[in-house]
């Protein structure tokens, strides 16, 4: 039972974050450090297990992974090519694809330092699988929370929904995103509104330089053309990023409620990101995602992870930093 107790104190630790407060990256990593440990501690059970039982445990941890990392290279190239197919050929429509050309850029790293039997070669390999599993860890520990982040419901009583915004279609249409946005966010409100205490649902989005209005405002539209009371929306017209969306939707929350509560919504992929900003900015509520095309997830999913990722650069980057540097100290010794 000792082999579990690392394990057992990180799921403690996690557990203790999440009650703290559940809009933390923090528990993200607690979390993922504390599966590692007890698949680690589960590993070292195999010593017990009946020699076919090891050989075949044994098998499967070297397949399985070099069979989804295949698998994985596949599937990022596949969804890369969909995204530029039905998105356009912007930056963050090609994250996908580059994620799953870098992975085949590292294979072909260690392949060529195995072939060539090149130690610093070797040494460069070795840094990147380094780097690339730092990153992966980070990269599994955001998802995986994230997606239990996403199975939380509000509970009890809030006084206003905040939908975010998104970029309009021909600069005053609602997108089919935004749309499923705006459908969460008013399932929220019926359901409080059920209860006897309809919230005020706020649209926060202000007008980008291709829009020809207000986000918030086509978003209104929208929700009074689909049969919402318009009496209980208020715009929030000012907004140019997520933050701005938290920050000016919280002075409003304030001054009509100082001890207010609110569920804000967002798209599932965008989801722990913003409660991520909501906690840093102040904002006291959960946030609640709403469905998003299956194909449109994976490159959202990395620039998000990738916004987290950068959000936190000293740490980050020094880890990596120590990482390279000791693989260029390995290259020079040869």
């Amino acid at each position: 039972m000792i082999a579990y107790a690392p394990a057992a104190l990180f799921f403690v630790l996690c557990g203790i974050g999440v009650l703290r407060d559940r809009r933390r990256f923090s528990n993200a990593v607690l979390l993922g450090i504390a599966v590692s440990l007890l698949a680690l501690a589960l590993l070292a059970e195999l010593r017990k297990a009946p020699t076919l039982v090891a050989e075949l445990a044994a098998a499967a941890i070297i397949l399985l992974p070099a069979v989804g990392t295949l698998a994985l290279i596949g599937f990022l190239i596949s969804n890369g090519l969909t995204m530029i197919r039905k998105e356009g050929l912007r930056p963050a429509n090609l994250l996908s694809l580059l994620a799953g050309l870098g992975i085949l850029g590292v294979i072909g790293l260690l392949v060529a330092a195995l072939y060539t039997h090149s130690y610093r070669l070797g040494a460069l390999a070795g840094t990147a699988v380094l780097v690339v599993g730092y990153i992966s860890f980070l990269f599994v520990c955001f998802v995986g929370y994230a997606f239990l982040y996403g199975r939380h419901r509000p509970r009890g009583d809030v006084d206003f929904v905040v939908v975010l915004g998104s970029g309009l279609i021909g600069g005053e249409r609602v997108p089919p995103l935004l749309a499923s946005r705006l459908n969460r966010g008013r399932d929220v409100f019926e359901k409080q509104a059920a209860r006897g205490n309809p919230p005020v649902l706020i649209t926060s989005g202000g007008q980008g330089p291709d829009e020809k209005l207000p986000e918030s405002h086509a978003m209104a539209d929208y929700l009074v053309e689909h049969g919402f009371p318009a009496e209980h929306i208020e715009r929030e017209d000012r907004s140019r990023t997520t933050e701005e969306n938290l920050l000016f939707s919280k002075v409003i929350m304030e001054q009509a409620k100082p001890d207010y509560r609110c569920v804000i919504v967002t798209n599932n992929f965008h989801a722990f990101r913003a409660a991520l900003m909501a906690r840093k900015t102040g904002v006291n509520g959960q946030v609640f995602g709403s469905p998003t095309a299956a194909y449109y997830w994976p490159s959202a999913t990395i620039r998000e992870f990738a916004a987290v990722f950068l959000s936190h650069k000293l740490v980050n980057f020094g880890i990596c930093g120590f990482i390279a540097l000791c693989g260029v100290l390995a290259a020079s010794a040869f």
